[in-house]
């Protein structure tokens, strides 16, 4: 049975890969084009400005590539992990959050994923179009980022286990809001204590900044919103299915 819904959700993760890389088409790969011509108008200005003449870097991967088939395949392999991922981790949930229904379910891990994997670290973090970081602190910037990523999810998965304990002494409700409230005061804390980066220059359009994390926002809520209810859908109709067949092996045993 596991193994048929992970074969569901990474179906399903392709499907949401390929409506996410068109939202980032139309929506995220403008701005990226407005960022390399800012950039690049940025490197001609300090060029002449020190008097050297303009040098033309080769371009290893051509940015019709990149915009093309790079972007494609990046974000239907990542819809694919996530979606396999978000099977194996609905099989072990499912039953164990309330009576909640298969969809009901889905909705309430992808939600969750959305915002332990995407809101909360881009909260500290944020996505920055080209000619935004210094390249000799890129090293140092995915580790920060990868430590928030790690501290939302033990936060989460920590948080989860606590409404658990307290279901029954304080109810589903209590025990929620309970819950919630100690993955806030954890995330609180740790966004405080982690070091901010802010290398975005002051001439960068602020509102092609704003538009670039906006549509690399919407591009993950795609995502998982696709996975989320996609999955459901195929997850309900594959339980209702494997029920009748496993009494049916039951009974003949």
């Amino acid at each position: 049975m596991v193994g048929n819904l992970l074969l569901r959700g990474m179906i399903v993760g392709v499907i949401a890969g390929l409506l996410a890389f068109g939202f980032a088409r139309i929506f995220g790969e403008p701005q990226v084009d407005r960022a390399i011509a800012f950039e690049e108008q940025l490197s001609a200005a300090e060029q002449a400005a020190s008097g050297q003449p303009a040098v033309e870097e080769p371009e290893i991967v051509s940015r019709t590539t990149q915009a093309g088939i790079g972007l494609l395949t990046g974000v239907v392999l990542y819809g694919a992990a996530i979606g396999g991922l978000f099977s194996l981790v609905f099989a072990y949930a499912h039953g164990r959050v309330g009576r909640l229904s298969p969809r009901a379910t889905a909705a309430l891990l992808a939600l969750a994923g959305f915002i332990t994997i995407v809101i909360v670290p881009d909260l500290k973090y944020p996505a920055n179009p080209p000619a935004v970081g210094n390249p000799e602190t890129i090293g140092a910037r995915t580790e920060l980022f990868f430590v928030m990523l790690v501290v939302s999810i033990t936060a989460a998965v920590a948080s989860i286990s606590l409404a658990q304990r307290l279901w029954e002494s304080r109810g589903a409700w209590n025990a929620a809001i309970i819950a919630g409230l100690a993955f806030v005061v954890v995330i609180a804390i740790a966004q405080y204590a982690l070091p901010t980066v802010n290398e975005v220059p002051e001439t960068f359009p602020a509102d092609l900044l704003w538009r670039f994390r906006v549509a690399s926002l919407g591009l993950h809520a795609v995502l998982w919103t696709v996975i989320g209810l996609g999955f459901g859908a195929l997850a309900q109709r594959s339980l209702a299915e494997y029920r009748p067949t496993a009494a049916i092996r039951a009974a003949a045993r």
